[in-house]
């Protein structure tokens, strides 16, 4: 079955709301097994509004159409629909009471124009409101069906789950077209794009050949590339089968050309990975910061638990911090000795078994003769042993930041794996 979106409101065209609420409802729909090929947006405008519903009328068994549903003169969803079904509207009195008792409850009084919200396309059946003031429709046209709901997301989600996919999930029993699409994302940190296609190249061809699974690469900038492993299957059971096999396949795939850059799976933190690590090993932890200003800390108390592991921080911004606080020698700060002596100082301050420290330039100009996007990470494990790695970043100054604190993250990652390996 085949579904398709339709955004209403000129405040998505004009960048001033984003549009959460198709791709919300694009990985709702995935999930119950129903095909998504189109999304549309359109402005507060009738005749446009018919014209996006009548192409995806064309070309889908159903439309999902978002906002418009509200009190005022520029909601104008209804008629749009009313005008696509040719038939008129119905204002339904029920509807009305329900919409006053919402004000009344609030000690208010309904202005008319909220009775609007009342008006129902002949036909057409009434998704009661339980969250705002606002019914849905659910509107057949002979084989095919037009969904409306609210534009505010959560009053959207809560008519979707309790309305919209009940009816789906029947229409498709109907028409015997029941299944699943599921879908897996391993996050990488530390490879290309074309590096990773160019890795699973070999994957790609064997499930084109089968059609059963797919994989997609999404770049997310700041938090590294992801491959999104995405199976059709009759059952959950069938396709979470199926992603477990395929998700084995890529690691190998990974591994084998670019080493262990695979770091957590769906919302899987490069923090959360780091947790992992040191609860594994029964550690604790304490970072040094300079350029990153503490954004690295931020980061690993997000993490539920963080004060198992993790000891605390050192923002050492200004030099005579580094010389006075961590035990760095004087003199250049930006270098690899210096993020080496914080990971050590910050690690007998805060009395934790490893110590990472993080020293660089972030930009706009050079420090100590060297170029912005340079970062140097220092490392200091429970055995004593000191490794340091510098980093060569791109982009502006909270860009060189961003990156500079998931990469150290990442190297402590990684390190932590290799540690009594």
């Amino acid at each position: 079955m085949r579904i398709e979106i339709v955004a209403v409101g000129t405040e998505l065209l004009l960048g001033q709301i984003a549009d959460t609420n198709s791709a919300w409802l694009g990985d709702r729909l995935a999930s119950a097994g129903v095909t998504s090929h189109f999304h549309q947006a359109v402005g507060d405008n009738h005749e446009r509004i018919t014209l996006a519903m009548r192409t995806a009328l064309a070309r889908s068994d159903g439309i999902i159409v978002c906002g418009g549903l509200g009190p005022t003169q520029d909601d104008i969803t209804r008629e749009a629909i009313a005008d696509v079904m040719a038939v008129e509207l119905v204002r339904d009195q029920a509807i009305v009471d329900v919409i006053a008792g919402f004000f009344e409850s609030r000690g208010r009084t309904m202005s008319a124009n909220n009775a609007r919200q009342a008006d129902v396309p002949r036909g057409a059946s009434v998704i009661p409101q339980r969250t705002g003031t606002a019914p849905g429709l659910i509107c057949p046209l002979g084989n095919k069906v037009i969904y409306a709901v609210p534009g505010v997301p959560y009053e959207m989600a809560e008519m979707f789950d309790r309305a919209i996919l009940p009816d789906l999930r029947s229409r498709m029993a109907e028409a015997g077209e029941e299944s699943v699409i599921v879908s897996r994302v391993l996050r990488t940190w530390g490879a290309s794009e074309s590096g990773l296609a160019e890795s699973l190249q070999g994957r790609i061809d064997a499930l084109d050949a089968s059609g059963d699974v797919t994989l997609a690469f999404l770049a997310s900038g700041m938090e590294g590339i992801k491959v999104r492993i995405t199976a059709r299957a009759r059952t959950l059971d069938e396709g979470t089968a199926f992603l477990n096999l395929e998700e084995a396949e890529v690691r190998d795939a990974i591994a084998a050309q670019l080493g262990d850059i695979v770091f957590g799976v769906d919302d899987e933190s490069m923090e959360v990975a780091v947790a992992a690590q040191l609860k594994a090993h029964h550690l604790t932890l304490g970072v040094a910061e300079s350029l990153t200003g503490g954004l690295i800390a931020s980061r690993l108390v997000n993490v539920p638990g963080a004060s198992d592991w993790f000891r605390g921080g050192v923002v050492a911004y200004h030099e005579q911090v580094k010389f006075d606080v961590l035990g760095v020698r004087r003199g250049p700060v930006v270098t690899e000795s210096a993020a080496a002596a914080m990971a050590e100082g910050v690690r007998r301050v805060t009395g934790s078994d490893v110590g990472l420290g993080i020293t660089g330039v972030a930009g706009p100009d050079d420090q100590e003769g060297v170029a912005p996007g340079t970062i140097f990470a220092g490392l200091c494990l429970p055995d004593d042993t000191t490794e340091t790695r510098r980093f060569q970043l791109p982009g502006d100054r909270e860009r060189v930041r961003q990156y500079g604190a998931i990469s150290a993250l990442d190297l402590l990652r990684r390190a932590l794996i290799a540690w009594r390996a």
